[in-house]
């Protein structure tokens, strides 16, 4: 299971350079904590330098730390100490964009004859003036995804902000560029990248114009050209070059099961790849049902699933889903199914998003509440140095680390029990996956791998179901409410739970 933590979010220090803001040194202080839980693998949100215009995702230089969060030193710190522990890392990898700081846009932007001009995707107006097509930006409504430059007389491409140009991967020095960057981390000793936006690095050289039935939807999720193959197996061939199980998850921002599948390659393109429909799957069986069919009928056959149900781009299952209960039962079905988990730091804890009123707003996107720091104790200013950049998630008082470690029954436990009962099994860990037949308003499937075998349960209703499996005896393993772990299973599921069985 990879735990994804947003540093400015996680944990402060006295090290970084500004108050109330997690940095690294933060992180490496709480490290236990994500032993004690019992996470594999940490991947770490952008800490590069940066503007902070899409706060680290515009970077100015790939190859350095932003004072904000600490410096190489405090890195180097952390990635040991998280080895040592046997924790593995993945950092971000940006590679679709850089910040309009960064050395090579500015020399970009300095004259059309500069070095760095054909590293940007620059073009002229539109016949009798105008973008030079009809892509749109992902922020902001009906946005252009371009930008004109008064002193070169040319408009540059931004998927994202404009504060974020895109790199042009057809340009070969663009290549060996980020290649480096790959190279300069994975020498430092990381355990893989998670790759922002990777499927828009490659583009259709024409530029045309968005199709009307997409036109105006934000290129950034649409954006799917065949270039992108190729240069996902060079850099597979990269970071599959260096020792040990190094690793690169591409967020493929495509809401189509069957397009993502093709960034698995034949093995030889991304390890693992985001599968997005899932996150915004309401709770509903038949809804689940489908995308669950969705991904054993496209990504399984290409590679290895991944699961995420919440991230720091968008709301938390607490607040997505409506209940604690379900925020339970969704952390069953995550780390039930076949594939790779990703848990977005607080989630354990059970968080809503932080209510953000509009004169602390700071995200273009608008995904502040999700953002919001985490609580370590109980006490006022729940464990931080300073006040942080942005308010505090509801009922910070309850919902801490320090409080729900100390109640046995908290979700905190639960995720812990099932991270156990996880890494115990075969059958969770690596086994098949088959849907059994159930009553409405319940998806339950077994796990196998050799005589291994579990079966996980959720009921999306409000109502006890009843739920009666073939093949003996059931003993329950863990239950997202924490009733009748240990003991026979009484085929009845109750309102919004979910359970994990073993043979008796």
């Amino acid at each position: 299971m990879v735990y994804q933590i947003y540093p400015r979010s996680f944990a402060d220090s006295e090290s970084g350079s500004e108050e109330g803001v997690g940095d690294l040194e933060g992180i490496r202080r709480h490290l236990d904590h994500l032993v004690w839980l019992g996470v594999d693998a940490v991947w770490l949100s952008p800490f590069y330098r940066s503007p902070m215009a899409d706060f680290g995702y515009d970077v100015s230089d790939h190859c350095d730390v932003d004072p904000l969060f600490g410096s190489l030193a405090d890195f180097d710190r952390l990635l040991d100490e998280a080895h040592e522990r046997g924790l593995r890392v993945i950092v971000d990898w940006v590679a679709n964009h850089t910040s309009d700081r960064h050395p090579w846009f500015l020399d970009a932007r300095s004259s059309p004859d500069s070095e760095h001009r054909h590293w940007y995707v620059w073009r002229d107006p539109a016949p009798g003036g105008g973008p030079p097509n009809n892509w749109r930006a992902a922020f902001g409504a009906d946005v252009p995804a371009w930008t004109f430059d008064e002193a070169s007389g040319q408009y540059y491409l931004h998927l994202f902000l404009p504060e974020q140009p895109d790199l042009d991967w057809n340009h070969p020095p663009v290549v060996e560029a980020m290649h480096g960057v790959l190279r300069f981390w994975l020498d430092r000793g990381v355990d893989g990248f998670r790759a922002d936006a990777v499927h828009a690095i490659g583009k259709d050289r024409a530029l045309l114009d968005d199709p009307p039935d997409s036109a105006g939807t934000p290129r950034s999720s649409t954006n799917d050209d065949p270039a992108t193959h190729g240069l996902l197996r060079d850099v597979r061939r990269l970071v599959d070059g260096y020792p040990g199980e190094r690793v690169v998850v591409g967020e493929v921002y495509l809401l189509d099961t069957a397009k993502v599948a093709a960034y698995y390659g034949q093995g030889d393109e991304l390890h693992l790849a985001f599968n997005f429909p899932p996150l915004y799957t309401p709770w509903q069986v038949d809804a689940w049902r489908r995308r669950l069919d969705e991904v054993e009928g496209h990504l399984a056959p290409a590679g290895w699933p991944t699961w995420v149900l919440s991230n720091h781009d968008n709301p938390r299952p607490r607040t997505r889903y409506g209940s604690e209960a379900r925020a339970r039962a969704a952390a069953v079905l995550l780390l039930g199914l076949r594939g790779t988990p990703f848990l977005y730091a607080g989630d354990e804890l059970g968080l809503e998003d932080a209510v953000v009123e509009p004169a602390r707003a700071l995200d273009p996107g608008g995904r502040d509440g999700c953002r919001a720091p985490l609580p370590w104790t109980a006490a006022p200013g729940h464990g931080w140095h300073a006040e942080p950049w942005l308010p505090w998630p509801p009922h910070s008082r309850q919902r801490n680390v320090e409080t729900l470690r100390n109640d046995r029954t908290s979700i905190l436990h639960l995720y812990r029990r099932l991270l156990a009962a996880r890494r115990a099994s075969p059958a969770l860990v690596q086994g098949d996956m088959e849907i059994l037949p159930t009553g409405d308003g319940v998806l339950a499937w077994r796990r196998s791998d050799a005589a291994d075998v579990r079966v996980v349960a959720v009921n999306f209703t409000g109502d006890e179901r009843s739920l009666t499996l073939p093949g003996g005896r059931w003993t329950v393993e863990v239950s997202s409410d924490g009733l009748e772990e240990g003991r026979r299973w009484l085929d009845r599921l109750g309102p919004d739970a979910a359970v994990v069985l073993r043979p008796s």
